[in-house]
C-alpha cells in the first residue's frame, strides 16, 4: 500500500485510518495456524496498523523516492493539475504525495490523514524543508471540510475501499464530491481487482534488513469482494513482534466505475496505474499492478426536490414588521444589520426561477394584504411572530389557516407545542429520546425542589432566539439556583423558568426539510466549536452569542460540520429528530438541537420549527456543507411546502 486515513490492501499504507498513537510495548497475541484468514479480521482492523512498524515492512515502497516521483508524475498527468489549483491529498499518510506536489510548485496543497504519527513525520519534512504544506488530522470518513474547497482531490496508495460495507465506500466518496467543485476531479489509485484476484500470492516472506523477517499469508474473502492478509513479523532478538489481519476491497474497473456514479461523479475514466519501485524488490503486495481512476464532480446540489421543476407560481414573502419593536432584537429593536438580513434573503429568492415575488411586512395590514391575495402561496418567514412577539408567531400561520391560505412551515399547533420546552421534553422522553434532567419553575409561588437538576442552567420555558440565556444563569449548588430564581422572578415577572441539566460536552444541530411520507432529507449535522472562546467564556449558546455583535460570544462561536460524532451517533441524531419532526407536528422544514452530557450520551435539548432562515443561520450552515447555496435551502423549502399543499404528501 502506501498511505493511510482510510485505506486498502495487504501491502499496507499508513496509519490515517486508525487514528493510532504511540503506545507502550505490549506482548502480542500470537495465533499460530488458523483455519480462516476472515474470521480473525477485526472489523476496524485500521485502527491499530498503520504506525511505525509500517514505515519498516513497507518502507522499501512507501519511502522510495523514485517512487513517489513516478505516483506524482502519474497524477499531474491524469489529474491535469495546474499550479493553482487548490488539492486536497486525503489519506496523505506521512506526506510523501504532498511534499512532492509542494517540491514541484503546487502552492495550495493539503494533506489529511488519520495518524497521528505519521502526521507528525509528514509536518517535521514539510518544516525542514520549508514547504507551505497544510496537514490535518482527520478521519477521511468525517471529512469537514467545506463544500467546493478544492479543485482536485486525490487519494493515492490504495488509501481507498478498508470498510466491511461496501455503501461505506459510497459514503466517503460523495464527501469527497461534496467538497470538489463541480467538474472538480478525484483521482484513485487503487489496485486492479480482477488481476488482483487472479495473482495473488497465498504466501510470501521476506527479510526487512537484516533482523526482523515479514510472513505473510493471504486469501479472498468468501463473497470474492475483498483480499484478507494475515502479517507477522518476527524480530531475530525479540521473536515474533506482530500479528496482523487486514483487508482490502478489491474493485473492477466497472464496479469503481459504478460507485463513483452512484457517488455523484461523471467522466470515470481508468488509466494505467504506475510502475511501483522497490528498494528490495520482493513483495509488493497490492502495489505490483495498479490503476489510476479519474472522475467528474457532478454539482453535488441535485436531488428529487431541488431539481423538480413546478408551473410559475405566485409567492408572498411574509417576514417581521421592522417598524415595531422587537424584544430579541439588539436594543429592542430592528438595526442595521437586520435589514441587510432582509435583503440578503430577497437576493438569494430572486435567484430562484418559476415564483413571481412580492413581499408583506407591515402588521397593522397583514390580514387585509393575505386576504387580497388567496390564491398566492405563502413563504412564511414571520419567525418573529405577529407583530414581533415571539410568543405571537402561531397567530401568523392561523391567520393564514382561517383564509385558506397555503403557506410553509409548521401550522399553530406545533408552533405551540414547541414554544413550550418542557412540553415539547415530555414528549421527545415519551419516544425514548435522551433528555436532560430538568425542574419546572413556575412564575410566582414555592420553588421545587432543584436538587435533581444541579449544576444546571436556567432557560425560559417559553421563549426563542435564546432569551433569558446568559452565563449567570449556570449554577452549581441547589443555593445559588434559588437565588438566581429570585433574581429573575424580579427581572422577568409573570415568566415560567426550567433549570436544566447543564450538559458540558459538543453541541450539535440536525435540520431536516422534507416531509413524512415524501422526501425526508437531512443535511449534514452542525457542531458548535466553543474552543475559541476566551479563558472564563461559559461554552453555551447564550443570548449574546446570537445578538450581541460586539462580544466574543457573538463572534468566537464557530460553526463547523460535526466531527466528534461516530457513524452510529450521527444516525441516532437523525432519526431521534425524524421521530420527533413527526410526532410535533413539524412541516416542511425543522431543527434539532443537541448536546453530549459528562457521561457520553447526546441529549436532546430543543425543537425548531421554522427554524432561523438568515443567511448565516444555523439551517443554512448546514447546507453549505451539502453543497447547497442559501437560495438553494430555501428552494427546498418551498418545493416540500407546494408539494405537500398539492396532494403529492398527504
Amino acid at each position: 500500500m502506501t498511505r493511510s486515513a482510510i485505506r486498502t490492501t495487504p501491502r499496507r499504507t499508513s496509519a490515517a485510518a486508525s487514528g493510532q498513537s504511540v503506545r507502550k510495548a505490549t506482548a502480542p497475541t500470537i495465533l499460530g495456524p488458523v483455519a480462516s484468514l476472515e474470521r480473525h479480521l477485526p472489523a476496524d482492523w485500521w485502527r491499530d496498523l498503520f504506525g511505525e512498524l509500517y514505515l519498516q515492512t513497507d518502507g522499501d515502497v512507501v519511502e522510495n523516492a523514485d517512487s513517489t516521483r513516478e505516483d506524482v508524475d502519474a497524477l499531474i498527468r491524469v489529474a491535469r493539475l495546474e499550479p493553482e489549483h487548490r488539492i486536497l491529498d486525503l489519506c496523505c499518510g506521512q506526506g510523501r504525495h504532498t511534499l512532492e506536489l509542494a517540491t514541484r510548485g503546487f502552492g495550495k496543497v493539503t494533506g489529511i490523514d488519520q495518524s497521528q504519527y505519521l502526521l507528525s513525520l509528514a509536518k517535521k519534512r514539510a518544516q525542514k524543508a520549508a514547504l507551505p504544506v497544510r496537514f490535518r488530522r482527520e478521519d477521511a470518513r468525517d471529512l469537514s471540510e467545506p463544500a467546493a474547497a478544492y479543485d482536485r482531490v486525490a487519494i493515492m496508495g490504495n488509501s481507498f475501499g478498508y470498510f466491511e460495507a461496501e455503501s461505506d465506500d459510497v459514503a466517503l466518496l460523495e464527501k469527497v464530491r461534496r467538497t470538489l467543485v463541480p467538474g472538480g476531479l478525484l483521482t484513485l489509485d487503487i489496485t486492479d481487482g480482477d488481476w488482483m484476484r487472479a495473482n495473488f500470492a497465498p504466501h510470501s516472506w521476506e527479510w526487512i534488513g537484516a533482523r526482523q523477517l515479514v510472513c505473510r499469508q493471504r486469501e479472498i474473502a468468501q463473497d470474492g469482494a475483498r483480499l484478507i492478509s494475515r502479517e507477522i513479523i518476527i524480530d531475530l532478538g525479540k521473536g515474533v513482534v506482530k500479528d496482523q489481519f487486514y483487508a482490502e476491497r478489491l474493485y473492477s474497473r466497472r464496479r469503481i466505475a459504478e460507485l463513483l456514479e452512484q457517488a455523484g461523479f461523471e467522466d470515470v475514466r481508468v488509466h494505467d496505474g504506475p510502475g511501483t519501485i522497490s528498494d528490495r524488490g520482493q513483495d509488493l503486495g497490492l502495489l505490483q499492478h495498479r490503476m489510476l481512476i479519474t472522475a467528474v464532480a457532478t454539482d453535488p446540489k441535485v436531488s428529487r426536490l431541488h431539481t423538480e421543476t413546478i408551473e410559475a407560481r405566485d409567492v408572498v414573502v411574509v417576514t417581521g414588521d421592522p417598524r415595531l419593536s422587537d424584544a430579541n432584537k439588539r436594543n429592542g429593536r430592528y438595526n442595521e444589520e437586520d435589514l441587510v438580513v432582509v435583503d440578503r434573503m430577497k437576493e438569494a429568492l430572486a435567484q430562484l426561477p418559476g415564483y413571481r415575488l412580492s413581499y408583506l411586512n407591515h402588521h397593522a395590514t397583514l390580514a387585509q394584504r393575505l386576504s387580497e391575495r388567496r390564491g398566492a402561496f405563502v413563504l412564511n418567514l414571520c419567525d418573529e411572530g405577529l407583530n414581533n412577539r415571539a410568543d405571537m408567531e402561531a397567530h401568523v400561520p392561523a391567520l393564514m389557516e382561517s383564509m385558506g391560505i397555503r403557506y410553509t412551515g409548521a401550522g399553530p399547533a406545533c408552533l405551540t407545542m414547541c414554544f413550550d420546552k418542557s412540553a415539547t421534553s415530555g414528549i421527545a422522553r415519551s419516544l425514548g429520546v435522551p433528555c436532560p434532567r430538568e425542574v419546572f419553575i413556575p412564575a410566582a409561588g414555592p420553588v421545587p425542589d432543584l436538587s435533581g437538576a444541579v449544576p444546571g442552567i436556567f432557560k425560559p420555558n417559553a421563549a426563542d432566539g435564546s432569551f433569558g440565556i446568559t452565563a449567570d444563569g449556570i449554577v452549581q449548588t441547589v443555593e445559588a439556583a434559588n437565588a438566581e430564581i429570585a433574581k429573575r422572578r424580579d427581572r422577568y415577572p409573570g415568566r415560567s423558568w426550567l433549570l436544566q441539566e447543564y450538559l458540558t460536552g459538543d453541541e450539535y444541530s440536525v435540520t431536516l426539510i422534507g416531509n413524512p411520507g415524501d422526501e425526508m432529507r437531512a443535511l449534514p449535522i452542525v457542531q458548535f466549536d466553543f474552543s475559541q472562546l476566551p479563558a472564563g467564556e461559559a461554552p453555551i449558546r447564550s443570548y449574546a452569542a446570537k445578538w450581541e455583535i460586539d462580544t466574543a460570544a457573538y463572534t468566537e462561536i464557530v460553526t463547523r460540520e460535526a466531527t466528534t460524532l461516530t457513524e452510529t451517533e450521527k444516525s441516532e441524531l437523525a432519526e431521534h429528530s425524524k421521530r420527533l419532526f413527526a410526532r410535533l407536528g413539524c412541516r416542511d422544514y425543522a431543527r434539532f438541537d443537541f448536546r453530549r452530557g459528562n457521561d457520553g450520551t447526546i441529549r436532546f435539548l430543543e425543537a425548531n420549527p421554522n427554524p432561523g432562515w438568515c443567511w448565516d443561520a444555523t439551517m443554512i450552515i448546514a447546507g453549505k456543507f451539502a453543497g447547497l447555496e442559501y437560495h438553494d435551502v430555501l428552494d427546498l423549502i418551498l418545493k416540500a411546502a407546494i408539494r405537500r399543499h398539492d396532494g403529492a404528501v398527504r
